[in-house]
């Protein structure tokens, strides 16, 4: 995606977050404006359930309304789920709903992930949908990532789900081209330029060689790449 605009603070994306519960509460159509996003969630699901099927503990990052959590509860009953948002109103809705479907504890923190402090070696999954394209430098994917890694037992794993940018500028255009498209299929000239607009202004994709070869840098063994089509992406790795 471009960025030629100044990036939304912290704040600024909350508030908008704050605002839109409901978009992000439906689980049988996922976000919308996600290329493929109920495959993409179906898949990182499946690929936790089968590389962690004795998982007791999940971790979702930037949980939202709490799709994910509740999809990977249809895989692995019982979890124990810790839910970080930086949204109240989205941790509110996801934590009500997650109780809702578990027999195990629900823990929710508000907060951004680039500044909690997360447990050592606590989660069997971590769960990031649609969240980390919001780090900005480099340095914040290396933190988080390093954070997720510490947090994870041993041979637990981490999934993620996200809008991702490519490292050709060509291939990068023509892919920017074909979610216009999407976009303006899905809901018009107007919808498109409105998603489009606030991409720019919010978000900082990486693409996700950078991603896999990050979380290689902080210590997963394993990383492997599960969907991708146009500027999203499904993909994961295990300690």
């Amino acid at each position: 995606m471009q960025q030629n605009t100044p990036k939304s603070t912290v704040e600024e994306i909350r508030k908008r977050f704050d605002n839109d519960v409901e978009r992000f509460s439906n689980l049988d159509t996922g976000q919308q404006t996600v290329i493929d996003a109920v495959l993409s969630l179906e898949l990182i699901t499946d690929a936790a359930r089968y590389v962690n099927p004795g998982a007791t503990y999940l971790l979702d990052i930037g949980c939202g309304a709490g799709n994910y959590t509740l999809k990977m509860l249809q895989k692995i009953a019982g979890l124990n789920c810790t839910l970080i948002d930086l949204s109240e109103p989205m941790l509110k809705k996801a934590k009500q709903r997650v109780e809702q479907q578990t027999t195990g504890e629900v823990e929710a923190t508000q907060g951004d992930i680039n500044e909690i402090n997360l447990p050592a070696e606590k989660f069997d999954i971590v769960l990031a949908g649609a969240v980390l394209h919001h780090l900005r430098e480099e340095a914040d994917w290396e933190r988080v990532f390093s954070g997720i890694y510490h947090s994870l037992k041993p041979g637990g794993s981490i999934w993620i789900c996200d809008l991702v940018a490519q490292d050709h500028p060509v291939v990068e255009k023509l892919f920017q081209k074909n979610y216009s498209e999407y976009l303006t299929a899905l809901g018009g000239e107007d919808f498109k330029d409105h998603v489009l607009a606030y991409i720019d202004k919010e978000d900082t994709p990486r693409s996700v060689t950078f991603q896999l070869e990050m979380l290689k840098k902080v210590g997963f063994r394993l990383t492997e790449i599960l969907h991708k089509k146009s500027c999203f992406a499904a993909f994961g790795a295990i300690k």
